[in-house]
């Protein structure tokens, strides 16, 4: 089955094979989501979001790599969290509808999405690392409900060179494990990090323009640098079961940067303060 017969209106039908695949390795590589035409049109906003031409408050636009407080200019790796809140254009596009489906197809009925990300590499920039973490290091991990799938859409070609995805397969079976601020202070940086560990076997995920990856919670991820001369554009959406997501809300969490700060307790789980 071609790309496009895969792709039928807001549903991409996924194979048996590729739901074993995320149930063993946490991850799935899906060929194709969005097609060429579509992708174009996402660009193009996408574009004016990396532009600041769509306003983004606070710290929801910022730098993964780096601290608050550096100059936009000197940013390695652009975040922008929760796109659809501040151009609420995107809210129901073919990708969250398509990818929504996925989800369900992945993990069962009653998937809602969570929270939307934009994640640019600017290019020669062999510092934007993405340090390994673990998702659920990042949110409350006492919901009822860890039914998770994280969709990361390439709008490039995403390669080694450029700074694709890096997977430790399996590691969704294993406890979480602690993880700390990249730079000491969750209010200085929002980024957490982890260690690998003897026996870890790390998975690139070279992926074509159009397609995503899903993952789990628990599973360890990371990317590495750009050393290309082009961007490394991705575009997340991350759905979790609609319990959860209620839960979350319940608390005060909606994934913003410009919450209340996150702290990090004893055992190295992230946490609403």
């Amino acid at each position: 089955m071609n790309d496009a017969d895969r792709r039928d209106g807001e549903r991409y039908r996924v194979s048996d094979e590729e739901r074993e695949r995320f149930r063993a390795d946490g991850w799935v590589h899906l060929r194709g989501v969005v097609s060429p035409a579509e992708l174009a049109l996402i660009e193009a906003d996408y574009q004016r979001f990396l532009a600041r031409e769509i306003a983004v408050a606070g710290k929801d636009f910022c730098d993964m790599s780096g601290d608050y407080d550096k100059p936009v200019e000197s940013f390695a790796i652009l975040n922008v969290m929760l796109p659809r809140r501040y151009h609420p254009a995107w809210q129901g596009n073919v990708y969250e509808r398509r990818a929504h489906s996925i989800a369900e197809q992945l993990c069962g009925a009653g998937m809602a999405l969570d929270y939307d990300q934009l994640l640019a590499k600017r290019p020669r920039r062999p510092d934007a690392v993405f340090a390994w973490h673990q998702d659920l290091a990042y949110w409350p991990t006492d919901t009822p409900d860890t039914r998770t799938a994280t969709c990361w859409l390439a709008l490039d070609d995403s390669t080694p060179e450029n700074g694709c995805m890096r997977f430790v397969s399996g590691t969704q079976k294993e406890p979480l494990r602690p993880h700390r601020p990249l730079h000491g202070d969750r209010s200085k940086s929002h980024t957490l990090v982890t260690d690998l560990v003897k026996g870890d076997r790390v998975s690139l995920a070279r992926i074509a323009r159009g397609d995503i990856t899903v993952h789990d919670e628990r599973v360890l991820h990371g990317s590495g640098g750009n050393s290309s001369d082009g961007w490394r554009r991705a575009y997340i959406v991350a759905f979790r079961s609609a319990a959860t997501v209620a839960e979350e809300r319940r608390r005060g969490f909606t994934h913003s940067h410009n919450d209340a700060a996150q702290v990090i307790d004893a055992v190295g789980f992230a946490r609403p303060s």
